[in-house]
């Protein structure tokens, strides 16, 4: 089994998820598996079963219920966007599975960068002392998964703050540039993918 990589640049939110919709929607049992790499201008998005309350003043920025778990994330100009669009059936995986190879691609590329970073079992997502630094959130359809996980590289963070951010109320929020990690958007793209497929057990990349 293989993945196709694909790097989508800047991109609007909302075509990029119709796009995996569609795409889930009408693949085969033979279509590789697709990781989308991109960076969004700023949207909040809220998960199917998500509370509106945990936006406490989106302002300008626009709000997109999405089909997506979880509450409500920021996305932004500054957040590596990694989307892992995987035949979960054909590949043998549980939901639970498939959510823990995306956090520890997280915990094992922060590694590289000298930093200590964990899950936590009662919110999704990666945190460095206590600090959120990758939010996660996945749909399944059809046996396979689409959505995936955000990495604050360097997103201007006031907008995490207008936002209980996952659901939980003053949740500190962190970002590489204040970690002493000095690289641009997508500088950490092809290790966080590398470290994915480790994760997955996975060597090649389709041409």
């Amino acid at each position: 089994m293989a993945f196709r990589v694909r790097m989508l640049g800047r991109a609007d939110y909302e075509p990029v998820w119709r796009a995996m919709q569609g795409f889930t929607e009408q693949r085969g049992g033979e279509v590789d598996d697709e990781l989308w790499l991109v960076e969004h201008p700023p949207v909040y998005t809220l998960g199917m079963n998500g509370d509106a309350a945990h936006i406490l003043d989106a302002g300008d920025v626009p709000v997109v219920r999405t089909d997506r778990g979880g509450q409500v994330t920021y996305h932004g100009p500054g957040q590596l966007v990694l989307y892992a669009l995987v035949d979960l059936q054909r590949r043998k995986l549980g939901v639970r599975r498939m959510v823990s190879a995306l956090e520890e691609s997280v915990v094992a590329l922060l590694r590289q960068y000298g930093l200590s970073a964990q899950a936590r079992s009662d919110a999704p997502g990666v945190y460095v002392a206590g600090a959120k630094i990758a939010s996660l959130g996945l749909r399944v359809r059809r046996g396979c998964c689409y959505h995936g996980v955000a990495l604050n590289v360097r997103p201007e963070l006031e907008a995490f703050g207008r936002i209980n951010p996952c659901g939980h109320a003053g949740l500190p929020v962190t970002r590489l540039a204040d970690l002493g990690v000095d690289v641009q958007v997508f500088e950490p793209a092809a290790a966080l993918v590398r470290e994915l497929m480790v994760q997955l057990g996975d060597e090649d990349i389709a041409a």
